[in-house]
């Protein structure tokens, strides 16, 4: 059973020094609490894990998600863009003048939201996200297996040699990751 928390750079001494604290009101919510040594967390601290029996309120607004259409509002800003737009939007509206009076403003409120939203659509375009190339990369996992190894080396070995190899594995671990996000950024 690994009750400890912490090594010490020595690797002789182990103490259990990270808690997880919950409030009075929420204690009966925990199941359990364990640490785990093998984790890579790259620090001289193991994971500490608790597993919790919560029972969440869903609230009405954010359960609904949003369905509607995002229109590409930097189009509107070129000369043709505009142009057609303004097109569209007459075209509809100068449908709609030729509706009766009588007609229930209900609808009519309906019918002119569907006229802009056909009318954007033609014009304006969808909005469309991002594709974000992605930061981690085969280079990456490379260094996480050099940094994992040198960990469970030093795990079984905590010797002088084995912390300098691990402080040097994770130097440069730290700095290729640094450099990447640069470069991605």
């Amino acid at each position: 059973m690994h009750k400890y928390t912490w090594t010490s750079p020595d690797g002789k001494t182990h103490n259990q020094i990270d808690q997880i604290l919950i409030d009075r009101r929420r204690h009966s919510s925990i199941l359990d609490v364990r640490s785990f040594r093998g984790v890579d967390c790259d620090t001289d601290h193991s994971l500490v894990v608790a597993k919790l029996r919560e029972r969440l309120a869903v609230r009405k607004q954010a359960a609904q998600k949003f369905g509607g259409e995002r229109f590409n509002l930097g189009k509107p800003n070129e000369l043709e863009v505009k142009k057609k737009y303004h097109i569209e939007i007459t075209k509809s509206f100068a449908a709609l003048e030729n509706l009766n009076v009588d007609e229930d403003l209900n609808r009519t409120c309906k019918n002119i939201k569907e006229n802009i939203k056909t009318s954007a659509k033609d014009s304006l375009c969808l909005h469309e996200l991002k594709q974000h190339k992605p930061l981690f990369v085969k280079e990456c996992l490379g260094f996480l297996d050099q940094r994992k190894q040198a960990k469970m080396q030093w795990i079984q070995d905590p010797s002088r040699s084995k912390v300098d190899n691990l402080n040097n594995v994770r130097r440069d671990a730290s700095k290729h990751f640094r450099n990447k996000k640069r470069r991605h950024i």
